[in-house]
């Protein structure tokens, strides 16, 4: 009877092994099902838009928070709101219907018009950017739910981490699960770029960077090995930072 118990004990045990053996250092990104946030010391309204994957001027329109942003510990914020497009929330007048036109535009304005659309990064937002860390790229963008929402890059503890673009500093501490220490760049009102697991972080937030600006030095917090997980986020939502870092 003891024998089979141990049995049973070491099946356990290694189970057990084998789940830990195959945790992928991600850093955790959350789609929450409840309706609001309660603010907790330490947040900011771009920090707690940057976990529910929000865009942050969404996130202040829907609970009437003005510029700076300012939130203090114990506010709820409500995380969802009516779809209503950015930019259009202050047309409140009645606008006069037109009646449809059948006439179609030339070829030659619609052929124009198709090709406004802005790709994804174009050369010019590509020029913006820098690389944060020099490293090889260990674990890539991955757009599956669950997936890894930027790049990781290997390197050694202390290695300067720099500013991809110039911009304002809207997180600087350890708030966010899975990040470790976290620092939060504002370039525009489209994109962010996050920079995880460093060891020290040497600007607070409210502060101005340049590209190329050492900004942090090269950890493993939250991680199991020294790395830097860097992200770039366009109105709220990951894209794949290769796009626009220029190619090496």
């Amino acid at each position: 009877m003891a024998a089979c118990l141990r049995l049973v004990v070491a099946g356990i045990f290694f189970s057990l092994l084998a789940g830990c053996a195959s945790y992928q250092e991600i850093p955790v990104y959350y789609k929450y099902v409840q309706d609001d946030h309660k603010v907790l010391k330490g947040e900011t309204l771009y920090s707690i838009a940057y976990q529910h994957g929000l865009d942050y001027r969404e996130l202040a329109a829907w609970n009437r928070i003005a510029k700076p942003y300012t939130i203090y510990p114990g506010q709820r914020l409500q995380l969802k709101g009516p779809k209503i497009p950015l930019g259009t929330r202050t047309q409140t007048a009645a606008v006069p219907k037109k009646r449809a036109s059948t006439k179609q535009p030339p070829s030659s304005t619609r052929k124009k018009a198709a090709t406004t659309k802005q790709p994804k990064a174009s050369r010019t937002v590509r020029h913006t950017w820098v690389w944060p860390v020099r490293g090889k790229v260990i674990q890539k963008y991955s757009p599956k739910g669950g997936g890894n929402k930027g790049i990781d890059i290997a390197g050694k503890v202390g290695q300067p981490i720099l500013a991809a673009s110039s911009g304002k500093v809207v997180y600087s501490g350890n708030g966010l699960p899975g990040y470790g220490n976290l620092i939060i760049v504002k370039h525009s009102d489209q994109y962010l770029s996050a920079y995880a697991h460093n060891r020290r972080l040497l600007v607070k937030e409210g502060r101005t960077v340049t590209r190329g600006q050492k900004i942090a030095e090269l950890g493993s917090t939250g991680a199991r090995s020294p790395r830097l997980h860097f992200e770039i986020r366009r109105h709220g939502k990951p894209v794949n930072p290769l796009r626009y870092l220029p190619k090496l």
